[in-house]
């Protein structure tokens, strides 16, 4: 099968009878299959390929969508008409959905092909995917490291060649973090400019939906198809189209900021070193790099797992047993029937944070922790939003340590919650951010840079990061 850089060679190989998309599907199936131990899918479509002749006999004669022949991967955390959706959860084993989210129509009405459901941290809660009911998914690049969650099993099947491209949801991170630990891009949006319909909700104040790619262009591509108003999602923000122009943003000149809250103590030397180069090099291209500060930095994962914790609980309640998903069986009253199937059907992790979440909003708690939580989410926004009117763009590490050993981290959760120090922020505030794959540490594992920017400014991001 013939190599390609990024969607626009693969239309061009198509139209020249370079490439067939019938085979190139059936090759990722292969792979998918041949590599099955990453766990990366919770369910693969094969009834796919009966769409390949279809669309690409549009691309030979110039009908074909903006992503015509695209090969993507579903979190499984969004709705698809007719399959499967379990948020790898054991509570909706069997469920399947009755409509499309709104991302889906979108790919589907530009002609992209979906693979499959990726595995992922039960109910997207997670830093690692460990926390699936399908088991853990496996970093492609060290098979004992976990790949970042939540969104994991999307980030693997880019990073391993398993499609090309997928969607993940980013919450406090599960974009950013799984690409920089699998070396890829992941972009999440501004809060509102993709829409959640057809999101299985976390915490409905923080999630967004955001593509991974191998290349910025395939990401630009499929972020400008996904983004837009949608009237299903009171959330939706009407926003310009997303038309991204390389050529130009590659001619301009940007003030990027570096916030010393995010270079102390804790970040792993490697990765410290290799932004410093990037930064280097940053300023050898006549782009000017400013120290700024974030002042209120040190409290973000305090209230971000306030809050999120505190919304899951709310979220999490409709799954009782009663409508759909796991039902307990052998239950003597209704109460019984409630506390069984949530005992028997959520994780463990999920467990927590529900009781975390219940605690924060109990009535002797509400003023001195959610209350509190979210006055800080407002001065995390605010100092954002001061830091925007002096630089154009936020540079910082994704991660404080590249991929982290299987088991490494799940009896102290604390310390899993604190790798999301970097990424926590960006879902407090609602601005977006990119990781952008930077390199390798000595032991072959990818390091990843983060680039924050103001409230949907995606552009600039994009923009800048097709210098790497």
């Amino acid at each position: 099968m013939p190599d390609y850089q990024n969607h626009s060679h693969k239309l061009s190989l198509i139209r020249d009878g370079k490439l067939s998309l019938r085979e190139n599907i059936s090759n990722y199936i292969y792979r998918i299959k041949e590599q099955s131990d990453l766990n990366a899918f919770n369910f693969v479509f094969e009834d796919s390929l009966q769409d390949a002749d279809r669309i690409e006999s549009k691309i030979k004669n110039s009908t074909a969508g903006k992503l015509a022949g695209m090969v993507i991967a579903i979190k499984d955390v969004i709705a698809m008409k007719d399959r499967p959706l379990t948020c790898s959860s054991k509570i909706l084993k069997n469920f399947t959905s009755l409509y499309d989210a709104t991302v889906i129509k979108k790919l589907i009405e530009e002609d992209a092909l979906i693979i499959g459901k990726t595995n992922c941290d039960e109910f997207a809660m997670g830093s690692s995917n460990e926390n699936s009911a399908f088991g853990p998914v496996l970093n492609p690049v060290d098979k004992s490291r976990v790949p970042g969650g939540s969104s994991g099993g999307s980030a693997v099947a880019v990073a391993a060649d398993l499609c090309d491209a997928s969607l993940g949801t980013d919450t406090g991170g599960s974009i950013r973090q799984p690409a920089s630990f699998c070396g890829i891009y992941g972009l999440k949006p501004t809060y509102g400019r993709v829409s959640r319909y057809g999101l299985t909700a976390f915490a409905s104040s923080f999630d967004s939906i955001g593509p991974f790619a191998k290349n910025i262009y395939d990401t630009a591509l499929i972020f400008s198809v996904i983004s837009g108003y949608d009237e299903n999602d009171s959330t939706s923000v009407e926003s310009d189209p997303v038309e991204l122009d390389f050529s130009s943003g590659q001619k301009k000149k940007y003030r990027i900021g570096l916030p010393k809250e995010y270079f102390g103590a804790g970040l792993n030397e490697e990765i410290r070193k290799s932004i410093a180069e990037k930064v280097e090099l940053i300023k050898k291209n006549g782009h000017e790099v400013v120290e700024i500060e974030l002042p209120h930095t040190e409290y973000a994962i305090a209230a971000y797992y306030i809050l999120t914790t505190a919304e899951a609980s709310s979220n999490l309640a409709r799954y009782d047993g009663a409508r759909y998903g796991y039902r307990s069986k052998e239950n003597k009253n209704l109460t019984d029937m409630y506390v069984n199937s949530r005992t028997e059907g959520f994780g463990d992790e999920v467990k927590r944070r529900i009781m975390l979440g219940t605690y924060v909003l109990s009535s002797g708690y509400y003023d001195a922790y959610y209350r509190k939580a979210q006055k800080v989410r407002r001065l995390i926004r605010d100092d954002f939003i001061k830091a925007f009117e002096e630089v154009d763009l936020i540079l910082t590490p994704t991660t404080p340590s590249t991929a982290f050993k299987i088991g490494e981290k799940t009896k102290d959760p604390l310390e899993m919650y604190l790798g999301d120090i970097y990424t926590t922020s960006a879902n407090l505030a609602g601005i977006p951010g990119i990781n952008i794959p930077i390199g390798k540490e000595r032991g072959g594992l990818p390091i990843g840079m983060q680039l924050m920017a103001n409230h949907f400014e995606e552009e600039k991001l994009l923009q800048f990061s097709s210098h790497f």
